[in-house]
């Protein structure tokens, strides 16, 4: 792996230890029956999602390291791959926390949109790796 691969994979496993924690957080706010968690079903949804996206994506994006310096691809496409796959498990779980921060939220604020952006970001990042290794 190169450097910045390397660094890069560093960087998203020192992340896994605050996804557990959130997850331990999403259990401490169900055992300890915290208003605006249990009682609030969009905003249990929403970081459950993100909690979810959180975990799912940071493997994601480990695993995609592992290709990303095997495709064929130009260094400038190849950085800008690794930056979008790397920013969804970033974009995703923020605009499903962020959007519901206080308890009484009972609808998705404008904060939403970061996870399409993860969303797309993830999609481009991938595309570029896949055709980098066709």
């Amino acid at each position: 792996m190169s450097p910045s691969t390397l660094t890069t994979a560093g960087i998203l496993l020192i992340t896994v230890p605050g996804v557990a924690f959130g997850g331990a957080s999403l259990l401490a706010h169900i055992l300890g029956r915290i208003p605006g968690y249990l009682d609030n079903p969009v905003r249990r949804g929403l970081w459950r999602a993100g909690h979810a996206h959180a975990g799912v994506l940071v493997l994601f994006s480990l695993v995609a390291l592992i290709y990303l310096d095997q495709a064929d691809l130009s260094p400038g496409f190849r950085s800008l791959a690794q930056w979008l796959i790397v920013a969804a498990p970033i974009l995703m779980p923020l605009g499903f926390f962020l959007s519901v921060v206080r308890p009484g939220d009972t609808r998705p604020n404008r904060l939403i949109w970061l996870t399409g952006l993860g969303g797309a970001s993830l999609a481009a990042g991938t595309i570029i790796l896949g055709i980098g290794l066709l």
